[in-house]
């Protein structure tokens, strides 16, 4: 397997996944965007084949595709931040829209030279919808758009893949290429060994740590929440159906949390701050300059019919597990040990009461 991006937050998590499961992993990206960061806490870099390049150079991703030999892709590289996407908007689009077409261009090279990829998947987000502040989640067949240059670009890069699904790998040709190429688009995830910026959750912790109060930008604000191993599993299940039923699964799909665990940013503090243990409040940023959505929400019921799929851990579970998670590397625990133990959990449908949820739980 190729993952690009696997030196971000989502890709070391799939990365440890996929070693656990025996895949021979080849991972594409720049270096690590924190410091410090789960990459290199967990010594993923001793897992993996590891390419430091960017996807913004249309050689090196070529000659890492072409080196690795993958035959599942699984495309995540990206510049991932709303707020960055405002100050750097050229950055984002150059990521996030030309990283795209580089990829899928390298696939296609690879396929014409006698490399058998048979499945190819592009990662976006929640955001590349047109948003109208909708009460129901948005589905596949809704219109694409965003604000902002992120959720935008994210937008683009889906009418990229269409593009080249259209157009390269199209279901008429599958005799010719044999590939199926999808696009998965995720809910807001979180979890532990993610210290992005202006992140509410990595926010929130360092604030804990810092015993300054938390900073909230859009208390009201609704997103739809989920653990980061919920979306994994759903590109794992995706690339597993593509690869037995190639291109009958070649479309958009969407991986978002149960409606009830679309929350505001208010209930996240709170919670997380009833699970944490210590509350040193929250009070409004003042720095809302830039626009943020109000309402996102998604319907995954493509996802849940089709492929079997469904989120394992309510939201509740899944801040736990942050604050376990987190907790552990403040104590030097061995962090890849606490991610394996964590999936191990995950996979077997963990259903003890979240903390939040016990008597005498409640944030003060």
């Amino acid at each position: 397997m190729l993952i690009t991006g696997h030196t971000g937050f989502k890709g070391s998590w799939l990365c440890l996944w996929l070693h656990e499961l025996g895949a021979n992993v080849t991972g594409f990206s720049l270096a690590p965007p924190t410091t410090p960061n789960l990459f290199e806490s967990t010594g993923i870099d001793k897992l993996v084949h590891s390419i430091i390049g960017d996807v913004r150079s249309k050689e090196q991703v070529q000659e890492a595709l072409f080196l690795a030999r993958p035959d599942i892709v699984i495309h995540m590289a990206a510049q991932p931040l709303v707020r960055f996407s405002y100050l750097s908007p050229v950055e984002t689009y150059a990521v996030n829209v030309l990283g795209t077409v580089h990829v899928l261009e390298a696939v296609r090279q690879a396929v014409d030279s006698g490399i058998p990829i048979r499945a190819v998947i592009n990662v976006t987000t929640d955001k590349c919808y047109e948003n109208k502040e909708w009460n129901w989640g948005y589905r596949e067949i809704d219109r694409l758009g965003g604000y902002d240059p992120y959720s935008n670009s994210k937008a683009c890069s889906e009418l990229v893949t269409m593009s080249y699904r259209h157009s390269f790998f199209s279901a008429a040709t599958y005799a010719n290429h044999g590939v199926a190429l999808a696009s998965a688009r995720a809910g807001n995830v979180i979890g532990g060994g993610d210290w992005a910026q202006d992140r509410l959750i990595p926010d929130c912790i360092r604030a804990i740590g810092e015993g300054r109060k938390i900073k909230i930008r859009n208390p009201g604000a609704v997103r739809p929440w989920q653990h980061v191993l919920e979306p994994l599993r759903g590109y794992l299940m995706l690339a597993q159906s593509m690869w037995k039923e190639g291109v009958s699964f070649a479309q958009s799909w969407n991986f978002g949390p149960e409606d009830g665990d679309a929350k505001p940013v208010e209930w996240m503090v709170e919670k997380l701050l009833a699970s944490w243990g210590e509350n040193p409040g929250y009070e409004r940023a003042t720095d809302t300059t830039w626009h943020e959505a109000h309402y996102l929400k998604l319907d995954c019921s493509l996802a849940k019919s089709l492929l079997g799929w469904k989120p394992l851990w309510s939201l509740e579970q899944a801040l736990d597990k942050i604050v376990e998670w987190n907790q552990a590397y403040l104590r030097g625990e061995d962090m890849r040990a606490v991610c394996l133990s964590q999936i191990e959990q995950f996979m077997q449908g963990e259903t003890e009461q979240p903390k939040s949820s016990r008597k005498g739980g409640k944030a003060e």
